[in-house]
């Protein structure tokens, strides 16, 4: 143990650690923990606990090379598949979705961790093929490596992790340097195929999407219709965010009218926390939570434009963007913006998976930062 910390004060210094980033990520979690316990109070510990494990995680990758982590990519990848292979095998159903493994002393997400793993991935993968990232054997290679974890998560069914990760992808791909000229090519193809198919999802015995996902596209284009059944919960949603005006109602509200306790939304502590932060805390809390998780970004972005070493700087510009993406889909789906795709709120919402993962992420940016003087 002594060789260990002589080891470490020797490679990295305490001035380099980024602290702020750490008092933004804890300060994001903390509202999370009262949240929660506002919106279930029976949640509120393990949340407390999640928060204390991911911290202590994310201290501990933070003091590992991120370079010697790499060099086990292809071990993290294969890794990743046997987790997701093992969730269609093994997995714990739950309100129609085969998403948990059971560990029997907790239930793991491992769509969670995949994204974790696939920015960790294409670090290594990209940095090894940076020069020639806009050839066409280089590009095939990449989708071709991501599709079998799309795959088996949209299997799940879970669309909207779906969406995160092919997201994920294509900023890591960008970030690797892939040409605009390509990027232009690829979107004048994709923007008409992507409305093609969204014409497709919305008609009568279509054959791509399950008969509840369809219904929530039907529900967002057409909420009145829908208004007790699928859009139910997202017009319940917008009204809560809307009567907490500018202060909202006050924390742990426990009136009958309350959007948590009314039963207007269900599961109120993962997918729709955001109802309940503008309800209780209203436009100044929305506008805080919201502040936090872009300061976070930024911090994350920073580290990565400091560093000169392309994995480190994929790893940053991959968990800024995995915070981002999935911050505004899960506030999208809140206040109407996206139709209904259950999807956690970064550090706020219920899951200890979802918490340790994004505190793991968290720490691969902090050794980044650590190892900046290396590239100097």
């Amino acid at each position: 143990m002594k060789f260990f910390i002589k080891k470490l004060k020797q490679q990295y210094h305490i001035q380099d650690y980024n602290f702020i980033l750490i008092a933004l990520v804890l300060a994001i979690s903390i509202v999370g923990i009262f949240v929660v316990g506002s919106a279930k109070d029976s949640y509120q510990f393990k949340q407390l606990l999640g928060v204390l494990i991911g911290f202590v995680a994310m201290v501990i990758v933070s003091l590992i090379d991120y370079e010697w982590i790499l060099k086990f990519y292809w071990l993290l990848y294969i890794v990743n598949l046997v987790l997701l292979v093992a969730v269609l095998l093994f997995g714990v159903e739950a309100n129609g979705a085969t998403r948990w493994l059971n560990l029997g002393f907790i239930q793991f997400q491992p769509s969670d961790l995949t994204k974790i793993l696939m920015i960790l991935f294409y670090a290594q993968f990209l940095k090894k093929r940076h020069r020639v990232i806009n050839d066409k054997w280089t590009i095939i290679q990449g989708v071709a490596l991501i599709l079998p974890s799309l795959a088996l998560i949209f299997k799940q069914p879970n669309l909207s992790n779906t969406i995160c990760l092919g997201l994920l992808f294509c900023v890591l791909m960008f970030v690797g340097g892939l040409s605009y000229k390509f990027i232009g090519t690829v979107l004048a193809i994709v923007v008409p195929i992507a409305v093609i198919l969204f014409v497709i999802v919305i008609q009568p015995n279509q054959p791509l999407l399950h008969g509840y996902q369809q219904n929530r596209i039907l529900a967002w284009l057409e909420p009145e219709k829908y208004e007790s059944d699928e859009a139910y919960q997202q017009l319940n949603s917008v009204m809560a965010i809307g009567s907490g005006q500018l202060t909202g109602k006050g924390y742990n509200s426990d009136a009958t009218t309350s959007v948590k306790n009314g039963n207007f939304i269900s599961e109120p502590q993962t997918d729709f926390i955001f109802a309940i932060i503008g309800e209780e805390l209203g436009f100044v809390g929305c506008c805080s939570v919201i502040i936090l998780l872009l300061l976070i970004v930024i911090s994350c972005i920073s580290v990565g434009m400091r560093t000169k070493d392309v994995s480190g700087k994929l790893i940053c510009s991959g968990v800024a963007a995995l915070i981002g993406i999935q911050s505004f889909i899960n506030i999208s789906v809140a206040t109407m913006l996206f139709p209904n795709t259950g999807i956690s709120l970064p550090f706020v919402s219920y899951g200890q998976t979802s918490v340790v993962c994004f505190y793991i992420g968290i720490g691969l940016v902090l050794n980044v930062g650590l190892q900046q003087n290396k590239y100097q």
